[in-house]
């Protein structure tokens, strides 16, 4: 979905603050209510939905596979489900996946064994170069084609299974292939089974829990998920909490910023999502859950932050895997905390909207911040919190939301003058990002 483009200058350090917010709705489950209300029977209802770049793409994707989407109030939709199998579109159309990896990987998991889908996939410019290679590995493993063969990025063809064939899945950290693989496996005859060994977001999971058996979870240190294929889902009733990857961002400014306390409002707490939190209270940070109760499955509360003292962070994959969005903030964190970061398991943010890792190292570099960063490994070597009213930093135009609102947050902490491209972006997961961060005192200016 084309955006007109801006960019943001920001002009000062931020001033202490104590407020309290709401952040918004979580992307991933906004994305997953549609995709499974698009193939459970009768009418799906989704409330406090992310209206975003990315989910807008997922309802234009699903009203060209026919399927009925209706808003009927703020943040509210309904979805007339056409139960599995059923999705249909005309030979050689073209879906559009705009920005959202995680469109792209669980949409291909349903059309891979949908019945006589021929259709053609891309997405945008940042989109259309990242791999794809697992994902098409995997889906070609039930019997879907990909055309050309042995092409691994967007544009590309998909031909679905006719008989798709059931496959046993050893999961790796990637919660959107392992969900692209439950949702194949709803239409495929016989029991798919997901192995599990780091636990990662189980929306997908919490979503078809309990919805007529379609699938089981078993095991405690291993996690074994078995698609029971065939079953006839029913419809959701799903109210979507807030976003704790654009929670992150607030919580990391008042944590670094003097004298500040932030009290953000009804966020998604699920355990696969909170690993930034969990890391960082571990190391010093000041940041307690409140009020927590479970909704859908998952459980939802308010996070309180006050200012703190960091002391240098250890990351291993196992935080990684519960917090992959949120490394790029973590990153400055770690550039403003005195003495050597370390953070290990993250060789997939290369494959992200940009390669997450060099990016932030050469943003960071501008400040004269020194890292390391080896295959699976970077070090950093934080300064403490730096005064760089007279640094500049400028960040090129990546068209990735998550480098964008970390350069924002490092460049009010630090007080250098950023100028930061394709801010539009930011539109994919946290349209409103920027009121937010007008209320929290923030001074910048929009280029058109």
């Amino acid at each position: 979905m084309s955006q007109k483009s801006f960019s943001v200058t920001v002009n000062s350090k931020v001033k202490p603050f104590n407020k309290t917010i709401n952040v918004d709705s979580d992307k991933s489950i906004s994305i997953r209510s549609f995709l499974i209300g698009a193939i459970a029977h009768n009418v799906s209802v989704a409330k406090n939905v992310l209206e975003s770049e990315d989910v807008l793409s997922t309802i234009m994707c699903l009203r060209k596979l026919g399927v009925k989407i209706n808003k009927t109030g703020n943040k509210q939709f309904l979805i007339y489900g056409k139960g599995l199998g059923s999705l249909r579109i005309k030979k050689n159309s073209t879906l559009n996946f705009g920005n959202s990896g995680t469109l792209a990987r669980l949409l291909i998991g349903i059309l891979s064994t949908t019945p006589n889908i021929e259709v053609n996939v891309k997405g945008d410019s940042s989109l259309n170069k990242r791999s794809m290679k697992k994902l098409i590995e995997l889906m070609s493993e039930f019997g879907a084609q990909f055309l050309p063969k042995r092409k691994i990025n967007f544009p590309l063809k998909i031909i679905s299974s006719t008989m798709p064939i059931r496959i046993t899945y050893k999961a790796g950290v990637s919660a959107q292939l392992k969900s692209a693989v439950i949702l194949a496996g709803l239409n495929t005859l016989g029991v798919t089974k997901i192995v599990e060994k780091s636990f990662s977001r189980n929306h997908t999971e919490n979503i078809l829990f309990k919805n007529n058996n379609a699938i089981k979870i078993k095991g405690n240190r291993k996690k074994i998920i078995e698609v029971i294929g065939g079953k006839k889902l029913n419809p959701l009733k799903i109210n979507v909490p807030g976003d704790p990857s654009s929670a992150a961002f607030f919580s990391a400014l008042t944590l670094m910023n003097n004298d500040s306390k932030l009290k953000i409002k009804n966020v998604g707490l699920n355990p696969t999502r909170t690993g930034f939190y969990k890391l960082l209270k571990k190391y010093g940070a000041k940041i307690d859950f409140k009020n927590l109760k479970k909704e859908n499955n998952e459980v939802r509360g308010d996070i309180y932050i006050s200012s703190s003292k960091i002391k240098p962070i250890r990351g291993t994959k196992e935080y990684y895997v519960n917090s992959t969005d949120e490394y790029p903030i973590l990153f400055v964190i770690a550039a403003l905390t005195k003495g050597t970061s370390v953070f290990k398991g993250i060789k997939n943010l290369a494959n992200k909207e940009s390669n997450r890792i060099r990016e932030m190292q050469k943003i960071l570099k501008q400040l004269n911040i020194k890292s390391i960063y080896t295959k699976d490994k970077i070090k950093i070597f934080g300064k403490g919190l730096l005064n760089a009213e007279k640094k500049t930093i400028l960040v090129p135009m990546l068209g990735d939301h998550r480098i964008c609102m970390s350069s924002f947050i490092l460049s009010i902490l630090t007080g250098a003058k950023t100028k930061i491209k394709n801010f539009e972006t930011v539109n994919t997961s946290s349209p409103s990002f920027l009121k937010t961060m007008k209320l929290l005192g923030a001074n910048f200016e929009i280029q058109k």
